[in-house]
């Protein structure tokens, strides 16, 4: 019966996941965010759990996928849609049926790469991309930003998170045994996170989740390129 509590921590990350849907359908984008938020710390406890207790199985392995799915792919692709996208017709609904296409590719990817991809993941985590959209929606709101004002940037930062997800862009697992980070990355990170949290001051608390998310998207980027051009210098 030990297996009962990590799967309970895998269906509350579903269960935070679709009361971010019920709440984005009933407009209130803040609680739709909060509980994107939520459901990664459920998505966090599920795995820590099971291994704590000596639970993993196949089936919590297939639960978390799925529930990730709703959670991170669905749920951020509706809020977005309802918060701005909706304002720019065919793209926006382009944009939102990427994102959830793309994050269900990461997940299936993930799932039979697991064999093969150690100490990094292999794209953006669906987690993460999903945080993005909840932490951006936070931060908008709480400044009183209106996307759409200025042009086609909001829905072409979905589709480029989207495809980071799919794309081999690799990104540190903090599990150590990864590819090397080097510092001039972690100085351009630095630098990132600080001049979002100096552009956010007025909103600290939605200006620093907003930079732990996008920090880190950006990240995988620049290290990857310069492991690329390291190797090619070689």
């Amino acid at each position: 019966m030990k297996w009962i509590l990590p799967n309970m921590c895998t269906a509350a990350n579903l269960f935070f996941g679709m009361l971010s849907i019920l709440s984005t359908y009933e407009g209130n984008f803040f609680y739709a965010s909060i509980f994107i938020l939520l459901a990664l710390i459920a998505d966090g406890l599920d795995g820590r759990v099971a291994r704590a207790l000596n639970a993993a199985s196949e089936l919590g392995k297939e639960m978390d996928s799925l529930c990730d799915l709703g959670s991170f792919g669905v749920a951020p692709a509706f809020l977005a849609y309802a918060f701005c996208m909706h304002n720019y017709g065919t793209l926006g609904k382009a944009a939102a049926i990427i994102f959830a296409l793309c994050g269900m590719w990461r997940l299936a990817r993930f799932n039979v790469n697991t064999s093969v991809v150690h100490g990094f993941f292999m794209g953006l985590a669906i987690p993460a991309g999903g945080c993005i959209i909840a932490t951006t929606t936070l931060l908008f709101s709480a400044m009183n930003i209106h996307p759409e004002n200025f042009g086609l940037i909001y829905p072409i930062t979905v589709i480029i998170v989207a495809y980071l997800m799919v794309s081999h862009v690799h990104y540190p697992d903090f599990k150590g045994g990864g590819e090397k980070i080097f510092l001039a990355a972690k100085i351009f990170a630095a630098a990132m996170f600080a001049g979002i949290i100096y552009l956010t001051h007025t909103t600290p608390v939605q200006g620093v989740l907003t930079a732990i998310f996008a920090t880190y998207a950006v990240f995988g980027i620049v290290n990857s390129l310069i492991t690329l051009m390291t190797r090619e210098s070689l």
